[in-house]
C-alpha cells in the first residue's frame, strides 16, 4: 500500500475492497458502496468532530519545547475540557515521523506545561513517562477559547501539508469530541445518505470521541486504543432493533462505531440489544470476540499489527485477512485517513476453511451478502441464502 499524502476526503479516484461473508473479494470504486448495500440494512456512523488536539508549548521547569497531544477524556459532556490524558514529545512537529520524535524532558506531577494562551498541570504519570493526566487551568470557557485558538489537528508525516480543521471534520460530524477524525466517514457525503434513504437503506449515528491511531513507542500502541466515551441516541438503538427483527444487516462506518455498538449490547442477552445513553469503551476487540450487533464494517486500510488491524480479526479469519492485505498491496492501494476502503462482511460460520478458499480463489461479481432471516433472494452454490 502506499500513504495518501493529500488531505482530500472523497477523491474520485477512490477504490473499495469488499470482501463477502464466504471470503470473497471484489474490487470496485467507492463510489459504488450503496451497490453493496441492500434494502433493510442499516449504515452507522460516528459523528463526532475532530478537536485541535495538538498543542505547542514550553515545560515551564526547564524551558524546554514540547508538544502534547491531548489523547483521551472522561465524559463527552462540553463541561468535561479541562482534565484530559495526553501524550507529551520534545521539540518538533508533526513533519518528523511520529516514532523519532524526541522524547519530552522528565516530567513530574505537578510540572507545568505553558501551551500558548493555556497552562496545565501534569497530574500523573499514566504508566509511561511520555502518558500524563493533565489539568487545564482557567474556566471551562476559557479552555474551549485557548483550543480553538492555538490548537491544532493531530497530524502524521505522511501527509506533508498543514491540516486544518476542516480537513479532519467528516460531512457528519457534530459535536467536537474526537481526537482523531473517524475517517471511515469520509466516505460518505449527505447525497450518499440520500440515495440510502431512497434504497430503503436506514442510515443512523453515534458519537464516540474517537482516539489516537499511533503514539510512537511500541509499548503505548499496545494499549490502543484508550478508553473511549460514547453515546448511542434511543433513535439509533431503536434502528438497530428494527433491522435485526427485518433480517437487514448492521454496517458500521469505521471501528469506533464497532466499539460503541458492542460495548452498549447487553452482554447478558443473548440477542445483544443496543442500549440508549452514554457510557465508555474499554473492550478491546480483536480475533475470539464474539459480535453481538455489528454484520460488517466500512474502514480504511490497515496494515497488520495495528490495534485497527486487530479489530478487523473479529470480522475474517486470518487467512481471509492475508489475502486482502495481499490484495491492498499488489493493487496499491492507499492507505491512512485520506486513502481507500474496505467493506468486510462477517465471516459465515458455515464456511470451512477450505470453502473458504476456494470462494477466495477468485473475485465475487457484485454484492454477495447473507441474510439474517427473511426470504432468500437466491441461492449461493453451497446453498446459503444470498440478498
Amino acid at each position: 500500500m502506499i500513504a495518501a499524502h493529500l488531505p482530500v476526503q472523497r477523491p474520485r479516484d477512490a477504490r473499495l475492497l469488499v470482501v463477502s461473508a464466504t471470503g470473497g473479494i471484489t474490487h470496485v470504486p467507492r463510489s459504488r458502496l450503496i451497490d453493496h448495500l441492500g434494502p433493510g440494512d442499516l449504515l452507522i456512523a460516528n459523528d463526532a468532530a475532530t478537536l485541535p488536539a495538538s498543542l505547542q508549548g514550553r515545560h515551564a521547569l526547564t524551558g524546554a519545547a514540547v508538544e502534547v497531544r491531548l489523547v483521551a477524556r472522561a465524559s463527552l459532556a462540553p463541561a468535561d475540557v479541562r482534565t484530559f490524558s495526553a501524550i507529551v514529545f520534545g521539540a518538533g512537529d508533526y513533519r518528523t515521523r511520529t516514532e523519532d520524535r524526541e522524547p519530552p524532558p522528565a516530567l513530574s506531577r505537578g510540572d507545568r506545561l505553558l501551551l500558548g494562551p493555556l497552562s496545565a498541570t501534569v497530574e500523573g504519570l499514566l504508566g509511561h513517562p511520555r502518558l500524563v493526566r493533565l489539568r487545564f487551568e482557567g474556566s471551562v470557557e476559557a479552555v474551549w477559547a485557548g483550543l480553538a485558538r492555538h490548537g491544532r489537528p493531530i497530524q502524521y508525516a505522511h501527509v506533508p501539508s498543514p491540516l486544518a480543521l476542516w480537513d479532519v471534520w467528516t460531512p457528519v460530524a457534530g459535536a467536537p469530541v474526537a481526537f482523531e477524525p473517524p475517517s471511515a466517514s469520509f466516505a460518505l457525503d449527505w447525497q450518499t445518505v440520500r440515495a440510502l434513504r431512497h434504497r430503503g437503506i436506514a442510515f443512523a449515528t453515534v458519537t464516540l470521541a474517537a482516539g489516537i491511531s499511533s503514539t510512537g513507542d511500541e509499548e503505548l500502541d499496545r494499549r490502543l486504543p484508550f478508553d473511549e466515551p460514547y453515546r448511542i441516541p434511543e433513535t439509533t438503538a431503536a434502528a438497530v432493533r428494527q433491522t435485526r427483527a427485518g433480517g437487514g444487516r448492521v454496517v458500521a462506518v469505521g471501528t469506533t462505531v464497532v466499539r460503541a455498538l458492542e460495548d452498549a449490547a447487553d452482554r447478558d442477552d443473548e440477542d445483544g440489544p443496543v442500549r440508549p445513553g452514554e457510557g465508555v469503551a474499554r473492550r478491546r476487540i480483536g480475533p475470539g470476540d464474539r459480535l453481538r450487533i455489528v454484520d460488517a464494517i466500512l474502514s480504511g486500510t490497515h496494515e497488520p499489527g495495528t490495534s485497527h488491524y486487530q479489530l478487523l480479526r473479529a470480522f475474517a479469519d486470518d487467512e481471509t485477512l492475508r489475502h486482502l492485505s495481499d490484495e491492498l498491496e499488489s493493487r496499491r492501494y492507499r492507505t491512512h485517513e485520506f486513502g481507500d476502503s474496505i467493506l468486510v462482511e462477517r465471516a459465515d460460520p458455515g464456511f470451512s476453511p477450505q470453502t473458504r478458499r476456494v470462494f477466495t480463489s477468485r473475485p465475487v461479481a457484485g454484492p454477495h451478502v447473507l441474510r439474517r432471516t427473511g426470504q432468500p433472494l437466491g441461492m449461493d452454490p453451497a446453498g446459503f441464502m444470498l440478498r
